[in-house]
């Protein structure tokens, strides 16, 4: 008679000295040691190992869905008559639900030309190197500064606002030397001081913003191109508050490099720097000591994908497609218009803008009327009023205006006719609020 051994049950887990969350169990001779037991190490090494395989266990971690995000957003309905954006008309909208496609799909490449030709044509230049960045009017000015300087060379930036300030501070973090030509906020610099100053600097780029949105002055440009040219220094030109509101014909002011944005005259989204670089600027970043620090801003890659030259267009990055159809329509919205007309609508409006404020009593901050932004009208802040009470009084009816910036904070209102909303009719309103709001505040 052959008598089997009393057996117990005990879990898989402490036979194996596997962690607790083991399922299972094993049948073992009572009394005895599991057949298993001699494979496993000694019983406080296995438990030191379990520890730390215990300890090294991610603790389950859970971020809740925002109850935000389940409900559709609430975007109101606002006229926005400050520094930009501006409002969008109806075929730029439109545009913006077109299908997706690819980046280097042959319709899209299409479509960038198309684009391209249109910014030809609004800088008024042959520039073969004429494309839309992919970033805001900022991001236009970095481009510019990194692609045409390199460390240490001099550069000369003409100050008479805020973006005179950031450019100084941009080329200083490129480590360049940096000359500044102050210029008093609402003026323009004197072409002979400027003319002086080139010549004793002899600077390897020079900065002028031509519309000058925290004052509201559109700073002249004849002569200075010559300047430039005659010292050997490039000329960069930021047109973010003007391109489509002032004249500016970047070929026959010898402009070498000329960057914008989309947002403000055209009636785009931001999003797109609209830029250009001549010859002279091609001619400068070929013959760099060094490559361009960034591949992202590097324009001779970018002028590539953008079928500027005779290469087939290659990867560079993503563009924002649906942000290239909208520029698209908002050129061909200016197209249809005419340069010509579109300018001398917004110097028509301004001079109406101006005769209806300065009858009610208010002053305008630009004094000399040749070199106001016509776009961008600047109103100084009357001693018995709290500007930041009008714009909050004009924002609850669906209006927006801007207070100061940089040098201006507090001194002056800023109002934005920019493309479509620069109509007679529409400055009038806008204009006839604004100056209801001032009255019934006044002391």
């Amino acid at each position: 008679m052959i008598l089997k051994p009393a057996m117990m049950r005990i879990p898989l887990r402490q036979a194996l000295q596997l962690p607790a969350r083991c399922a299972g169990t094993l049948d073992v001779p009572l009394g005895s040691r599991s057949s298993l037991q001699p494979l496993l190490p000694e019983k406080k090494t296995v438990r030191s190992s379990s520890r730390m395989a215990t300890a090294t266990q991610p603790k389950a971690q859970r971020v809740e869905p925002p109850v935000e995000l389940v409900q559709s957003a609430y975007v109101p309905s606002i006229r926005l008559y400050g520094p930009g954006p501006s409002n969008m008309p109806e075929s730029v909208r439109q545009s913006l639900s077109a299908p997706l496609l690819g980046h280097l799909h042959p319709q899209f490449l299409n479509i960038m030309n198309d684009v391209r030709k249109g910014l030809q044509y609004i800088f008024q230049t042959q520039n073969k190197l004429t494309f839309a960045l992919s970033g805001t009017g900022h991001a236009g000015m970095e481009c510019a500064f990194v692609n045409l300087c390199e460390r240490g060379e001099k550069v000369l930036i003409v100050k008479n606002g805020v973006w005179g300030v950031r450019a100084a501070d941009l080329a200083k973090r490129l480590d360049l030397d940096v000359s500044v030509l102050d210029v008093p906020e609402g003026e323009a610099a004197d072409l002979e001081v400027f003319s002086k100053t080139v010549k004793n600097l002899r600077p390897a780029a020079v900065f002028i913003c031509h519309g000058e949105s925290s004052t509201g002055v559109a700073h002249p440009l004849q002569g200075f191109g010559e300047v430039c040219r005659d010292a050997g220094s490039l000329l960069i030109v930021d047109t973010v508050a003007s391109l489509g509101g002032a004249p500016f014909l970047c070929d026959d002011l010898l402009v070498d490099c000329v960057y914008s944005a989309t947002q403000k005259c055209l009636n785009a989204p931001p999003g797109l720097a609209p830029m250009s670089f001549n010859n002279r600027a091609i001619e400068r970043i070929k013959n760099r000591k060094n490559r361009v620090p960034s591949f992202y801003f590097d324009v001779l890659e970018i002028g590539n994908y953008w079928g500027c030259f005779e290469d087939p267009p290659r990867y560079h990055h993503t563009a924002p497609i649906s942000t290239v159809y909208s520029l698209r329509a908002a050129l061909a919205n200016l197209v249809q218009e005419g340069i010509e007309a579109s300018v001398q609508r917004h110097k028509d409006n301004s001079e109406f803008f101006y005769g209806l404020l300065e009858s009610n009593g208010l002053e305008l901050f630009v004094t000399k009327p040749e070199i106001r932004l016509a776009c961008l009208t600047t109103i100084k802040v009357p001693e018995d009023v709290a500007w930041k009470d009008v714009n909050d009084a004009l924002m609850k009816k669906g209006v927006e205006i801007s207070g100061g910036l940089g040098p201006t904070v507090g001194k002056v209102w800023r109002i934005g006719t920019f493309g479509e909303n620069c109509q007679r009719d529409k400055v009038e309103k806008v204009g006839k609020m604004f100056v209801e709001e001032i009255n019934s505040r006044r002391k």
